[in-house]
């Protein structure tokens, strides 16, 4: 059984790992290279290497009650989109309330970690951090967490463009910008229509002469705020919408979404429609952008000559000024030996993304290397409660060649389902993902339980939207407060909207009229239905109502 357990990282993914030990009675202990908690989240003026990094005017892309904790919700009066800031004050206050801060050591980074020469027998590691003042010092750890994420290396690819040696202003990735002030006035070409390009292009046309974005393969935009104004994930990241995709035909449901999404905006009509389905784009100011002439789309950069970009279409942009990469990461665990990786095809292969599989004892997990369309948080919460679970060992784990082949197979329908290169292989479906850990961990909701012993939470399970919380109400880790989360969720999402008293609107006569009028269509036609189909049905019904001799 493992009870010393290394956590490298105290981002949302480490700081979920540290108390998922402590809730299986494990002792861990987090290495942290900087002074604080927070990961990427942490926003610094200047980009720290081998570090995830911000900019200034940073706000998620996922709503709070979507992206928080399962058992800490975070607070009603903070916006349903927070700011960087926010969002590092939850966490501050979620590692503070589970007493977490005390197994954190700051300023230590971790310069390997090694399996143990009697590893076969023990399944031991040895950790080598190094403290701020350069001193090395030796660990033996029973196991180990990686939570060092996946925004860490920027992927540069200078090579692609032929001719960038010749440009005589300011190129960076998008890994290094932290605000639009030094491009007032400039010409500006950002390359890449991934999340980060779209929010750069927009914040900096604000301040830019002009701001070129070139795209390779054009991307679906999707807005934060969804119909009524509710977010967006809140509206459609439900079990009721992801049942409706495991059963209905995939080119009938993508036909619908693309009309929805056309209908916001003709994709079309903007140059935005890519080649073939993939994760959208989350940009509410970009369309608008774009309608304003304030953001260019162009195609795939061809080459550089000096000052002059030339793209795929022949076209050119003259006297450019900087050049922004928005042109992803890439993925690395430096720390880790080369032998205790497991490569599938050109990914890191990891058995339901966490465990490495080709290790003689499961004593080596990455939490939070995952990318669905959701939030990382509850992701990285639901590995960390297995790996916990796996690590006490409540929970067995598959052979070494069953784990690989199921890596395989994964690498295979990732490479079927989305767009992939080397840059994004951790792809997932949020709703599909999160339930089979669940079930791993044995707390995945009962749709069928709940529907005999609890309709009303049943109907907020299925229809409402996929909160964290839902992983709270059974099982190891069972939260009391869950189903009140639940059921008061639109209550938290509500309040902070809540900042200017309104009359409440009295219903008309003519208003009552018309609804009674609409109800008494309605049951018109359904009786007709009905006698039409069956005539002898409604005289029986009717039958049955007459008061019975005596």
């Amino acid at each position: 059984m493992v009870h010393r357990v290394a956590v490298i990282g105290s981002g949302p993914s480490g700081l979920t790992s540290v108390k998922a030990c402590l809730d299986e009675g494990m002792l861990p202990t987090c290495f942290e290279s900087s002074d604080d908690i927070g990961g990427l989240w942490r926003f610094k003026e200047v980009s720290e290497p081998n570090r995830a990094n911000i900019y200034r005017s940073l706000t998620i892309n996922i709503s709070k009650e979507m992206m928080c904790y399962s058992d800490f919700p975070i607070p009603a009066d903070y916006p349903n989109y927070m700011h960087h800031t926010r969002i590092l004050a939850y966490f501050r206050m979620y590692a503070e309330h589970f007493k977490l801060l005390r197994h954190i050591r700051f300023q230590t980074s971790v310069k390997s970690i090694k399996q143990r020469p009697n590893f076969a027998h023990s399944g031991e590691w040895e950790v080598v951090t190094e403290s701020k003042d350069g001193q090395q010092e030796g660990h033996v750890f029973d196991a180990v967490i990686c939570c060092t994420g996946h925004f860490t290396y920027p992927h540069l690819p200078l090579k692609d463009f032929p001719g960038i040696e010749t440009f005589p202003g300011k190129y960076f990735h998008s890994w290094d910008y932290k605000g639009p002030e030094d491009m007032a006035g400039k010409r500006v070409v950002v390359i890449g229509i991934g999340n980060s390009g779209g929010d750069i292009a927009v914040e900096s046309s604000r301040l830019a002469q002009e701001v070129y974005m070139s795209t390779r393969s054009g991307a679906w935009i999707v807005r934060q705020v969804s119909d009524n104004g509710i977010p967006l994930d809140m509206k459609y990241v439900t079990r009721f919408i992801h049942i409706l995709f495991q059963l209905l035909p995939i080119n009938f449901l993508n036909r619908i979404t693309e009309n929805k999404l056309n209908a916001m905006y003709d994709h079309s009509m903007y140059s935005l429609k890519p080649k073939h389905s993939q994760i959208p784009v989350i940009n509410d100011d970009l369309p608008f952008k774009l309608l304003s002439g304030a953001v260019n789309l162009k195609p795939n950069v061809k080459e550089i000559c000096g000052a002059t970009v030339v793209f795929d279409d022949g076209t050119t942009v003259e006297k450019v000024d900087t050049i922004v990469f928005a042109t992803g990461y890439n993925y690395d665990f430096p720390y880790i030996p080369s032998d205790a990786i497991y490569k599938s095809g050109h990914r890191v292969g990891l058995y339901k993304h966490v465990f490495a599989p080709n290790l003689e004892h499961p004593t080596l997990a990455v939490v939070g290397f995952i990318h669905g369309f959701g939030s990382i948080m509850p992701q990285a919460e639901i590995q960390a409660r297995w790996v916990a679970r796996v690590f006490k060992g409540d929970k067995k784990l598959p052979s070494n060649r069953a784990m690989m082949k199921a890596v395989d197979k994964d690498t295979k329908d990732i490479e079927n389902n989305y767009i992939v290169s080397k840059l994004t292989p951790l792809h997932v479906d949020y709703v599909t993902y999160m339930d089979d850990i669940a079930g791993e961990v044995g707390v995945r909701p009962s749709l069928l339980w709940l529907f005999f012993t609890d309709y009303s939470l049943f109907q907020w399970v299925l229809w409402g939207p996929l909160t964290a919380y839902q992983y709270r109400l059974k099982g190891s880790g069972k939260w009391e407060g869950a189903r009140g989360a639940i059921f008061t969720q639109f209550d938290r999402m509500f309040q902070p909207l809540k900042t200017r008293k309104l009359e409440a609107e009295k219903a008309s006569i003519l208003g009552r009229l018309t609804k009674l009028s609409l109800a008494v269509v309605a049951g018109g036609a359904a009786g007709y239905y009905i006698h039409a189909r069956n005539p002898a049905i409604i005289p029986a019904l009717l039958s049955n109502l007459r008061p019975q001799a005596v």
